[in-house]
Formats: C-alpha cells, sequence, structure tokens
C-alpha cells in the first residue's frame, strides 16, 4: 500500500515580491524567508507574526532528549532536555532566554548558517552550524549546573551521507496564516554528557532530526506532534515525521523516512489510550500505512497564561512499536526511540 508520489520539485527561493512557492519540494529552498512575498508595512507585519525556530531529537539508546532554539520576534528563547534512559523520570531541563534581536535564524540555513544562542546569566550556550556542501552539520552546547538540572553539555557532527530523505514542506493554514517547514535525521557522531556520565554518538546507529519551522500560526492552534527514526541493518534511516494539526491547507508535514525517501502521508491520528499521564498513544493514518503505539517512558511541559498569549505544551518521550507500510512493502518498527508534542497555543 503506498501514498501519493513525491514531487520532486526544487525551488531556489521560498517567496519574492508577489510570489510564495506552496508544496512539497524535492529539498530545502535555497532562502526560506516567507515574509519576502510583501512589501511595505504588510511585509514587517508577516515578519513580526512569522515564528521561527530550529531544533533537534537526538535517538541514542541510552538517552532520551531534545532542544530548541526559538524567534519568536517579541522575545528569543532555547529550551533543552537530557536524561538517562535509565532514570527516565528524571529529567535534566534548562532553559534561557534572551532579546531577539540577539538571535538569528538564517533564511539560507544550509549553507553557511550559524545559529548561536547564549544566556550567560544562566551559563546557557548552544550553537548550530551548518555547511551542506561539506557533507555535514554540528551542534554544540555547554549548560551549567542550576538548582533544578545537572550540566549538560555535547558535541556532535552530523553528516549528510546516509540521512534520511528530506522532508520540505510549504502549505497555506487557515485565517491567512502559512506554514514552511524542513526535517530530516542525520546520523551522529560525537558525545554527550549528563553530569559526569558520557554517552558517546556512534553514526552507524545514532541519529539527530532536525526540526526547522519558518511559521505564521493562526492567533489560536493546536497540534499533536510526533517523530522517531533508527537506522536498519543495510544502513537506511526508517522514521516519520507524524502530525495531526487542526487547521491544514493541502499539503501535510507527515512522511515516512524509508528507502532514502520521505513519502508523503496524510490524515494522521493520535489516540491517548486512557486519561494517565503517561498513557501509551495509538497513532494510525487514514490510509493505513501506519499502525503504532507510542509508549512513554517521561514527559516534560510548560503552561504559561498571559493577557493576550498562552501556552499549553506537553512533550512526551518514549518509544515507538509497530508497523510502517512503505512503497516497497511492511517495515517494523521495535522499540524505537521518539517523542510525541501536544500543544495548544494562542499567540
Amino acid at each position: 500500500m503506498s501514498g501519493p508520489s513525491h514531487p520532486e520539485r526544487t525551488v531556489d527561493v521560498l517567496a519574492s515580491r508577489g510570489r510564495r512557492e506552496w508544496g512539497r519540494f524535492a529539498d530545502r529552498p535555497r532562502v526560506a524567508r516567507p515574509a519576502d512575498e510583501f512589501a511595505g508595512p504588510r511585509r514587517a507585519f508577516q515578519d513580526w507574526r512569522t515564528k521561527e525556530w530550529a531544533g533537534f531529537t537526538l535517538m541514542h539508546p541510552e538517552v532520551y532528549g531534545s532542544m530548541i532554539v526559538q524567534q519568536a520576534k517579541y522575545l528569543a528563547s532555547s529550551e533543552l532536555y537530557l536524561c538517562d534512559a535509565e532514570t527516565p523520570d528524571a529529567p535534566q531541563e534548562h532553559s534561557g532566554s534572551t532579546s531577539p534581536g540577539r538571535l538569528r535564524l538564517p533564511a539560507d540555513l544550509l549553507h553557511g548558517g550559524e545559529v548561536r544562542f547564549a544566556d550567560p546569566e544562566r551559563g546557557y550556550r548552544l550553537e548550530y552550524g551548518f555547511d551542506e556542501a561539506a557533507g555535514h552539520h554540528t551542534v554544540f552546547f555547554e549548560i551549567a549546573e542550576s538548582e533544578r538540572a545537572a550540566a549538560v553539555s555535547g558535541e556532535l557532527v552530523l553528516r549528510t551521507a546516509g540521512a534520511s530523505g528530506q522532508l520540505a514542506v510549504s502549505t497555506p493554514l487557515a485565517r491567512g496564516a502559512a506554514m514552511f517547514t524542513y526535517k530530516r535525521a542525520f546520523p551522529a557522531a560525537g558525545a554527550v554528557r549528563i553530569g559526569e556520565r558520557e554517552h558517546a554518538f556512534d553514526p552507524a546507529r545514532d541519529l539527530a532530526i532536525l526540526d526547522e519551522h519558518r511559521t505564521h500560526l493562526p492567533y489560536r492552534t493546536s497540534w499533536i506532534w510526533g517523530t522517531f527514526a533508527s537506522i536498519a541493518s543495510g544502513g537506511a534511516v526508517v522514521g516519520a515525521n507524524l502530525c495531526e494539526r487542526d487547521q491544514i491547507g493541502p499539503d501535510d508535514e507527515s512522511c515516512l523516512w524509508l528507502d532514502g525517501a520521505a513519502e508523503p502521508l496524510g490524515g494522521v491520528v493520535f489516540t491517548a489510550t486512557s486519561n494517565d499521564p503517561l498513557a501509551p498513544w495509538a497513532v494510525a493514518s487514514a490510509d493505513g500505512r501506519v499502525e503504532l503505539m507510542f509508549t512513554p517512558a517521561g514527559r516534560k511541559g510548560v503552561d504559561q497564561n498571559f493577557v493576550l498569549a498562552a501556552i499549553d505544551y506537553t512533550q512526551l518521550y518514549g518509544t515507538y512499536a509497530g508497523l510502517l507500510r512503505g512503497a516497497n512493502g511492511p517495515v517494523p518498527v521495535e522499540g524505537v526511540h521518539g517523542v510525541v508534542e501536544l500543544m495548544r497555543m494562542r499567540a
């Protein structure tokens, strides 16, 4: 059973005066700056409403972890958590903030792009470096011990050789909003430290999944999102990016990572099996190509309510098991680390 064909269309620029490219692309547009579709005051408004973030989810048998850098235009922030799989109920959570003028997410992210975030008062430093031409990207972080969490640090080299297919989607959302996202899973080499314990990353086994968004969200929005990936015995990435969103245009951001491609996928539904905060979630697609159960090992969250803005966010980390049905047949999934994210927000 297969899904819709993947349009092998490439575009160099996501948006230019009076024009925005829509659909799924074979790779990331070289320049992705959505507000370039507009001019004058409207461009300024669209740029202010566009929320930008870039993060990574780590796939390692001994570590659960993810990190994100967010440019909300009125605030720049970053969050990172790591926890040992032996003690999943004790994540080491860190966060930092800075003025928006101090954070830049380059429109040409993959070709020499650098993302640097620092909050010196919290001893928080996180950096990404991208060099598609050289065939690798880098992640560096060093975060001091706090009253609530142990010090964490890491240096990873992410290889484009052996990476998953590229998911690049531009789609309208409700009420004049629009989304651009780019996602890819990279073999990762290096090390991550949690307190005094070091975890080596082996690119034949371990991965880091990039999640980039440049999205003008509706004032009120919600979604459930999940991702996972592993490296099969033959060296290919097996995984998925899964999203159930209440406002979506003609192109979904869901895909299967199989056989070196990002196979388009739609109609994904997440169903909690009970009201327990750590209850398993069934994940399925309307066409039957996804039959998964996600079993949480732990959770982290943010619940903030301001006058005009609010965020109710939970990320569950755990393992996926079940079956994917790709263009070349069924692929079993057994105990692969991954996450599920639940978001409700107005901003």
